[in-house]
């Protein structure tokens, strides 16, 4: 039996209120909130941040590590492997990237499923849109980690039953290479184009997952129950009034109009539909059917199936069964607490932070390109945030260092993970002078539970709630940019919502 082992999705903490669009400019805009990335935060660190949450606790540790975005830190560069070196992965795990278009995150999915070995597949996206447009209040930012497997991997929480695929070479929505934003076409042609799509891959995906009954699949006719412009050749499937065949249906694709006629026609077959989540996170893209499937794998119960549907240059459907196992399962931090827990950001900040407007940057100068050499001896601090404990005087050294501290041991430690430790703030400073996207910086000395001290700049924090005895833990993001090279390091952010203890 195949199926999902662990799942977790990441919702950045920033939140922009729509209704700020339309106070700046008088358009646009509309209800709700949208997630935002942080200054520091990028595809990678999103979809790290998942990965850690997907991996906290699980039975098993991926053979692969494969990686989807359509906003990628770097071309030629493989993404996952910034990824893969933060989780502190064994070398011999293979991270591969999944292309660029919004359909490699659920091809992605769907190819770990019907093949073998434990696979980690993250899936993350940074959105943007012009000002006032329906991409930039519709979108959102986040990434989701799924961890694939079989029963030899670890208990199985909701096993694969079956799929497929339809492929139309349409286009509906594109951007070219440094496009900073994506074109589309006008809505009512995509979800033409979509509609008989959605009903031919619904019913194969049935069939193959053994739900299907072929007595009732199809009604040929010009216009289906919920009232769609699918006509022509495409076929709309009728609609079941007794038992529903699958229990959480969930659609994802950036034609709204397309997905709004997906689910009227193929919502009668389901018992539920699965909040989409765009008022208040957004439109993910890439990231958002394995999202959404986070978020009903959190609201699933013991025997209940998901079907998942992505629009995105053709239909995908996947369909799992939630097993016993999913019952004694606990995100480390659920997709609703994590929506819970987001702080408002304004307008201007959120514009800022995506480049749209130039600000008053600190008196000092921006730092230089870091050393690919130095970060390349130091991969493990850098990346896995490993420490080394000396073996007699269990010192704990941060960063690692050949000599202890304590009696002066050389060479005689171990490595110590430290990106889930919890610390404590012992002191802290606000610097409005030294470097930053987002000033003023507020660096801090964090004492980890169980020994060890670091500096470190504190994020997805106002400076005014800085305190001495605050609660933190390790994040990986981008600390700069210069000349094309992304540093990336670990700062510290609060601890919300509450994440489990791990030594």
């Amino acid at each position: 039996m195949r199926g999902v082992i662990s799942a977790a999705g990441y919702v950045p903490y920033r939140r922009l209120d729509r209704s700020g669009i339309t106070e700046v400019f008088g358009a646009g805009g509309g209800k709700g909130t949208r997630a935002v990335a942080s200054f520091d935060e990028d595809t990678t660190t999103m979809g790290q941040a998942a990965a850690e949450l997907a991996l906290r606790g699980a039975p098993a540790r991926p053979e692969a590590l494969w990686f989807a975005t359509s906003a990628p830190a770097y071309l030629e560069k493989t993404n996952a492997a910034a990824v893969h070196a933060a989780l502190g992965l064994d070398p011999a795990v293979a991270a591969l990237d999944f292309g660029g278009a919004i359909r490699s995150g659920v091809g992605a999915l769907a190819a770990a499923l019907t093949g073998r070995g434990c696979t980690l597949v993250v899936s993350a996206d940074t959105r943007d849109g012009l000002p006032t447009g329906a991409d930039e209040a519709s979108a959102g930012d986040g990434a989701a980690a799924i961890l694939v497997g079989d029963v030899t991997d670890g208990p199985v929480l909701a096993h694969y039953l079956g799929g497929a695929s339809r492929t139309l070479e349409v286009t509906e929505r594109w951007r070219v290479l440094g496009a900073a934003r994506s074109q589309s076409w006008e809505e009512r042609f995509g979800a033409a184009v979509y509609g008989p799509a959605v009903s031919e891959a619904w019913a194969s995906a049935l069939d193959d997952s053994g739900l299907h009954d072929p007595t009732r699949a199809f009604a040929p006719q010009g216009e289906d129950r919920a009232g769609s412009l699918w006509r022509g050749s495409g076929r709309a499937l009728e609609p079941h009034s007794d038992d529903a065949l699958v229990d959480h249906l969930l659609v994802a694709g950036l034609n709204a109009r397309a997905v709004g006629d997906a689910v009227k026609m193929l919502a009668p077959s389901a018992r539920r539909v699965v909040d989409p989540l765009i008022s208040v996170v957004g439109n993910t893209a890439t990231a958002h059917p394995a999202l959404l499937l986070c978020s009903a794998l959190e609201q699933a119960r013991p025997g209940e199936t998901i079907a998942v549907v992505s629009l995105a240059d053709g239909v995908d459907v996947i369909v799992l069964r939630a097993t016993d196992a999913l019952s004694g399962y606990n995100s480390a931090a659920s997709i609703e607490e994590q929506i819970a827990a987001g702080a408002p950001l304004s307008y201007g900040r959120f514009l800022a932070w995506r480049g749209a407007v130039a600000i008053e940057p600190p008196n000092r100068p921006p730092p230089s390109r870091p050393s690919a050499p130095a970060a390349y001896r130091r991969a493990d601090w850098k990346y896995a945030f490993a420490g080394s404990q000396d073996r007699s005087s269990k010192m704990l050294h941060l960063p690692p260092a050949r000599v202890s501290e304590k009696g002066g041991a050389l060479d005689d430690a171990e490595p110590v993970a430290m990106s889930h430790r919890i610390g404590t703030v012992a002191s802290f400073t606000i610097d409005r002078l030294a470097y930053s996207p987002s000033p003023p910086t507020v660096f801090a000395v964090v004492d980890f539970d169980g020994g060890g001290r670091a500096p470190l700049e504190l994020t997805d924090v106002d400076a005014d709630e800085v305190a001495v005895g605050m609660r933190v833990i390790p994040t990986f993001r981008r600390l700069h940019s210069a000349e094309g090279v992304h540093n990336y390091f670990w700062k510290a952010k609060p601890q919300r919502p509450h994440p489990p203890d791990h030594d």
